[in-house]
């Protein structure tokens, strides 16, 4: 499993077996994003089982999502080695073990390590993965399966929070850990169905002695062949790339801190406690809504070119629904906070993987998803925290949702500002490859295309292909995204 390259036709077939990835990877997000949250139900139970406060519990919830967003590195270099089929395999046990596991606790540390770190990283290594197989199955209609994708996560939010309110009543949260364990399995499911696209027929390959599939290769200096790398950390030179990461940092400081704290402020304000927590439903409902109707806009003709600008601008409104909502007190303002937030964050949730497949292309996606990942990890850890102490010590909501929609907006003016000054492109001349709109630094650098590359169809003296890097104008050689052709007969 796993053990050659990817095959490829002239580009994505945009259908056929890509609706059964865009099914997979619908699972997958909706598991990666929603399982956390939906996790925090337990928490009375955990408090009362082991004599812990809430903060020393809510510790198995961020931990988890710091393993999702922090091992993003590690998930691009084991794709990059072994495949997303057999990483997605293996993540889904990891999963599913952490959870099992964590159904045997007698201590809060176990939990950490168990349902935290375990179950953590092997939802990282089902996300990740998954985004980068649909990458490979969609071009044309890769906004609208982006958005629909990205559609799992509220969907799923939605069904796994009374889900495990009817675990923990039925069975305690012993029994409700164990029956999710056996849940999270679903995710080997949707690994096994990450075959590569169709194309022409298997290449012969040679392995040089003592080389596994996929390992980097560290060629001599004088035969000009450039070496493969399992992670790409070049694609940091870029400045489409880094203007989506100072962006992606922003954004994560402020983007989750009003929805963290919005059932809080709800009550703070006198709503009673049933309406208040209806408020997060109806954000959930719209952002079912609007991820895959806004993954439609993107993709069409007109609009698809100025995909950086369409993220700017629903990070802007984003931002400026929090400050606006600041004051916000009676039931009526909040319901209405609630829908334009909820379509704002649908938007966003619906554009930022497009926008980074758009700047980067997709033989570097992968390390560039990882890095973006692991950015947003420091940021996740920053924010939400930072703003929860600031309410402790203040007891005032306003200046919190002040703070968060200032942060936002200013990604989004950042986005906007940055793409239009340092990343559009030159009127005399033809668009860099991999980028929205000029040449990254990195590319300038890596503009020299390795003399022994065999032209496309003809024998990989490597053993292994890169995804995309051998076609017209993809530039240099780019760290391969393996997959796992065992399935495609």
């Amino acid at each position: 499993m796993g053990a050659s390259g990817p095959r490829r036709g002239p580009g994505p077939p945009d259908g056929g077996w890509g609706w059964a990835v865009l099914g997979a990877c619908f699972v997958i997000t909706g598991f990666a994003y929603g399982f956390p949250k939906a996790v925090s139900v337990f928490f009375r139970a955990l408090m009362r089982d082991f004599g812990a406060g809430y903060s020393d519990t809510a510790w198995v919830s961020s931990i988890m999502l710091a393993m999702l967003y922090g091992t993003g590195p590690v998930s691009s270099i084991l794709v990059t080695r072994f495949g997303c089929r057999p990483v997605m395999l293996v993540g889904g046990l990891l999963a599913s073990a952490g959870m099992i596991l964590a159904s045997f606790a007698t201590r809060l540390l176990e939990l950490y390590l168990t349902a935290g770190v375990l179950t953590g990283l092997g939802l990282a290594l089902n996300f990740q993965p998954s985004l980068i197989m649909l990458g490979l199955y969609f071009e044309r209609r890769r906004p609208l399966a982006n958005g629909l994708a990205a559609a799992g996560s509220p969907v799923f939010l939605s069904a796994l929070s009374p889900l495990g309110q009817q675990l923990l009543e039925h069975f305690g949260w012993r029994g409700g850990f164990l029956l999710l364990g056996g849940l999270l399995l679903n995710c080997c499911a949707c690994g096994a169905v990450m075959r590569p696209p169709p194309g022409p027929g298997p290449r012969p390959r040679r392995d040089s002695a003592g080389d596994a599939p996929g390992e980097a290769e560290e060629e001599a200096p004088s035969s000009g062949r450039t070496r493969r790398r399992l992670l790409d950390v070049t694609v940091c030179a870029d400045r489409a790339f880094a203007v989506y990461a100072v962006t992606k940092f922003l954004m994560a400081l402020g983007l989750f801190v009003p929805a963290i704290l919005l059932v809080n402020y709800a009550k703070d304000a006198g709503v009673p406690d049933s309406e208040a927590a209806f408020l997060l439903s109806i954000v959930g409902f719209v952002d079912i809504v609007a991820r895959p109707a806004c993954g439609a806009l993107a993709g069409l003709a007109r609009l698809r070119p100025h995909v950086a600008y369409l993220f700017s601008l629903a990070l802007m409104a984003n931002g400026l629904t929090d400050l606006s909502s600041a004051r916000a007190r009676t039931y009526g303002a909040l319901v209405a906070f609630c829908i334009a937030f909820g379509l704002s964050y649908g938007m966003v949730g619906a554009l930022q993987f497009e926008v980074l497949m758009a700047a980067v292309g997709a033989p570097r996606f992968p390390s560039a998803l990882g890095l973006v990942l692991l950015l947003e990890a420091v940021a996740v850890l920053i924010g939400p925290p930072s703003a929860g102490r600031l309410v402790d010590a203040l007891k005032n909501y306003e200046i919190i949702f002040y703070l968060a929609g200032s942060e936002v907006a200013l990604a989004g003016i950042f986005m906007a500002v940055a793409t239009n000054c340092c990343l559009r492109r030159p009127k005399d001349g033809p668009p860099s490859p991999g980028t929205e709109g000029g040449a990254g630094d990195g590319e300038e650098a890596e503009a020299e295309v390795d003399s022994d590359l065999p032209p496309a169809g003809t024998e990989d003296p490597g053993g292994l292909e890169a995804v995309g890097v051998l076609s017209p104008g993809a530039g240099p050689l780019q760290p391969e995204v393996k997959v796992d052709p065992g399935l495609d007969s």
